[in-house]
This record gives C-alpha cells, structure tokens and sequence, in this order.
C-alpha cells in the first residue's frame, strides 16, 4: 500500500513540476549577438530594449574599423547600415530594428539575410529623445545581392 502511495505521489509531483517552474523562472529567449562601438549609448539603449522583450542578448565592443568588417561579412549593403549590428539564429540585424519586427522575422522566416533601420531614425528603439517627436521610417530586408525592400513602416 506505501508502495502504491509513493508512486501515486511521485506522479502528482512530476506532473505539477513543469507549472512549478514556469512560474519560478523566465525562459530565455532567442541569444543575439550584437557588436556594437564602446562608445554607442544609443546602441546600448537597443540592447536594453532586445532585453526586455525577452532576447539573451551578448555584446561585442570594437572599433569601426572592425565593425565595418563584420558588417561586409554579413552582407549588409551600404545604404542599410547603421551603428550596430547583430546576429540572430542565422540572420543579420542592422541598426535600430524594433524587437517586435525581430520577433516577427523569426517566426516568419523570410528568404533574406536580414533586416535593417538604415541611419538612425529619432524615435526608433534606442534613439529616443525627451521632447523630441518621432519620426516614421521603415524596416527594410536585405538580400544576398544587397536588394533592400520594406518590411515594415514604423510610424510611432
């Protein structure tokens, strides 16, 4: 009969188990890698957002000259880049992208090598200014072949 108990009560606790640590601890979501100049706050500033929405994010520090080498090897075209990049199961994330358009990539899967926010739009995440108005700017795909497209429009 204890036998029977104690098998009854090892069932009812592996089955309650996964509920018991959902509730103690977070998942970590997807490791991005950013690289990023030591002196960007603005670059910092993403990071903290990508955090926040759930992202393990791991930060490089290099010079630009260095930066701008990974940017050729990752094939992010001239007219995408920003002041950081990063990488993420496979793709390539240029500048400012809202963590919700990253999100949105990994579940969708496009054929492309990444997205961008060329320049550094006000108001894109990381670039927001107090008192100052937001622009809209666009999320942009890019290809193997450097073609660009609109992913998404920002208008916040």
């Amino acid at each position: 009969m204890k036998h029977k108990l104690l098998i009854a009560l090892t069932i009812a606790l592996i089955g309650l188990a996964p509920g018991m640590r959902a509730q103690g601890q977070r998942q970590a979501g997807p490791s991005v890698d950013v690289f990023k100049s030591p002196t960007c706050g603005c670059c910092s500033k993403w990071v903290e957002h990508m955090r926040k929405a759930g992202f393990t994010v791991h930060v490089t520090e290099m010079e630009d000259a260095e930066l701008q080498k990974i940017k050729d090897r990752y094939g992010v075209p001239a007219s995408a880049r920003s002041c950081h990049t990063a990488r993420v199961a496979g793709f390539t994330i240029e500048g400012h992208v809202p963590p919700v358009e990253v999100q949105r990539m990994l579940k969708e899967k496009p054929k492309v090598l990444g997205l961008a926010v060329p320049g550094m739009p006000l108001g894109s995440p990381g670039m927001e200014v107090s008192g100052m108005k937001p622009h809209p700017y666009n999320v942009l795909t890019f290809d193997k072949q450097g073609a660009t497209q609109v992913y998404s429009v920002q208008k916040p």
